[in-house]
């Protein structure tokens, strides 16, 4: 089957069976944010309390709009309780993707750049592990760091379960593509304190992926997730030390990057693409696709039937020349 064929596809339909949650009728939000779609298996990162959250006390919140087509459209905000959605392919390849999802670090998508990412993959034979991650912006100490620790301790998790990710790369989007960027550039820095053994396991993904990419905080940086991740009054410090472009090095993994011309909301200079040029100065095996047209956040729903809509088939093209091949 073509892979643009899946887009099209019941793509819950090949997954394997999932270990029940809680119960809901279509259409209704579960308490723990649930929709009819998602992966009811469910792994929170920490036994207990995050790093930086004594003494915080969230209720999450999921909006939920759905689209003319059917298609859930949900934020989701207030996260006390971090951790990974796991998607299991039928036939699996030993590959796998841990997919973080965008929204200005204000709120994160649940099913663009999230759900339907994680079921396309694993329609192919890619575990696929959507991140539910911590905001920076609601109470947690240390919050720049907040987000990356998330990132860490998910990679680790994984590659310490029996998920069978013996490949596993990252491929995140939008102020997700930051966290993506952040996680192959500081996947060895100590952000928090080591709670199991787990936490000496690698976090350097096997790959990376950015999806237009917040990069920059500084100018031409977007400024919600500017003021989200760093607060509204960031130190000149702060802003250089989360410009990622300024941190690339030769221990970053392969990268590939995918955006659009068009993009008014992170626009791809200096972020996407100023990034792709320090990857290349480095160089960090790297390729990035700037498409004519497709604007912010086009994701897989929004991509189909416009050239934007070909980035998948690129990205497994690239990432099977080094190495992670379907």
């Amino acid at each position: 089957m073509d892979r643009r064929m899946l887009l099209g596809a019941g793509m819950a339909s090949a997954l394997l069976p999932r270990t029940a949650l809680g119960q809901h009728r279509d259409g209704q939000i579960h308490e723990t944010g649930y929709l009819p779609g998602d992966s009811q298996e469910f792994i929170a990162l920490w036994p207990d309390v995050a790093p930086g959250g004594a003494g915080i006390h969230l209720d999450l919140k999921v909006t939920d709009t759905v689209q003319a087509d059917g298609f859930h459209v949900r934020a989701v905000s207030q996260i006390q309780q971090p951790g990974f959605f796991v998607y299991r392919p039928v036939a699996p390849t030993g590959l796998a993707l841990l997919v973080i999802p965008g929204g200005g670090y204000a709120a994160e998508g649940g099913d663009r750049g999230g759900r339907e990412i994680a079921q396309y993959f694993a329609r192919l034979g890619i575990i696929s592990f959507v991140l539910r991650y911590r905001l920076p912006g609601e109470g947690w100490k240390n919050r720049d760091s907040v987000p990356l620790q998330d990132a860490q301790r998910a990679m680790r998790l994984i590659r310490a379960g029996e998920y069978g990710a013996q490949k596993l790369g990252v491929i995140g989007f939008s102020a997700g593509g930051h966290l993506s960027a952040s996680l192959a550039l500081r996947h060895g820095m100590t952000v928090y304190d080591k709670i199991s053994g787990a936490d000496s396991i690698d976090a350097k993904p096997f790959i990376a992926a950015h999806m237009y990419p917040v990069i920059t905080m500084g100018p031409g940086a977007h400024p919600g997730s500017r003021d989200k991740l760093l607060g509204e009054n960031p130190t000149p410090e702060a802003i250089a030390n989360w410009s990622l472009e300024k941190h690339v090095g030769a221990d970053t993994p392969p990268s590939f990057i995918a955006l659009a011309a068009d993009d008014d909301v992170v626009p791809p200079m200096p972020n996407g693409i100023a990034f792709y040029e320090k990857l290349r100065e480095a160089a960090v095996p790297s390729q990035l696709h700037v498409f004519e047209a497709g604007g912010h956040g086009f994701s897989l729903h929004w991509a189909q039937g416009k050239p934007c809509g070909a980035w998948p088939e690129l990205f497994l093209s690239w990432a099977g020349t080094h190495g992670f091949k379907v």
